[in-house]
């Protein structure tokens, strides 16, 4: 693969990367959300698979497909089952006429203008802290690495400003993301057994977070952050 075709392929990937993050913001249905999760785990994929092919490192190109099925395939079909699970429960309480309320991230914390000016100034704020890094070693990859700080940021930020417990489960993934996605870029990925320990780790997260909201959504009849804080009030 020549520099110049890497190049080009790396910034789409990082820009597909951070897109999907931003659009997060400005989605509602958590149905989307967790499909636009999904395709960012594909181009978090791909990010480590051109590290891979450029430079000839088979182990990367392992982590790669690894972080696709994962992070494209695994994680997002268990957020959907949830998500149905969630819904098949209001339906049948609420004889079909509140599945719909479940299923969106209703009120914000944050309007969708307000989120949107926020990423901006995230990313802003992202290649001001990552420029001296770049300078130190200025290659494609490290151009890149303010997009995986932005990302860090960003899911940190929908990590505080959702209210559904699913939509915050996506914000620690996005944050996870953009942690793994800033290691590639920095140093050219990790080794296999500490990727594969990471991954197994979030996988376990996600499974610990998913039988919990499952419990609250039982107990309590929603996973809206405000009203569990009223019950506990």
């Amino acid at each position: 693969m020549s520099e110049s075709l890497f190049t080009q392929l790396l910034d789409l990937a990082c820009g597909a990367f951070l897109l999907a993050a931003v659009v997060v913001l400005w989605r509602r249905e958590l149905a989307m959300i967790v499909r636009l999760f999904a395709l960012q785990g594909l181009a978090l994929a791909t990010i480590a698979l051109l590290l891979g092919l450029h430079e000839d490192r088979w182990g990367l190109i392992v982590v790669a497909m690894g972080i696709g099925a994962l992070r494209a395939g695994l994680l997002p079909y268990l957020i959907r089952r949830a998500l149905r699970a969630f819904v098949a429960q209001r339906d049948g309480e609420d004889g079909g006429l509140g599945g719909s309320e479940e299923a969106r991230e209703t009120q914000p914390l944050v309007n969708v203008a307000v989120s949107l000016l926020t990423a901006a100034a995230l990313t802003l704020l992202a290649y001001a802290v990552a420029n001296p890094l770049v300078e130190l070693d200025s290659t494609p990859a490290t151009r890149a690495l303010p997009v995986g700080v932005a990302v860090v940021l960003i899911g940190f930020f929908v990590l505080v400003t959702r209210r559904r417990a699913l939509a915050q489960v996506v914000g620690f993934l996005l944050l996870d993301n953009g942690i793994t996605a800033t290691a590639f870029l920095a140093a050219s990925g990790v080794p296999l057994i500490v990727e594969l320990g990471v991954s197994f780790d979030v996988l376990l997260a996600v499974l610990v977070l998913q039988v919990l909201t499952l419990r609250v959504r039982e107990a309590f009849g929603t996973t809206d952050i405000d009203d569990l804080r009223e019950l506990h009030d």
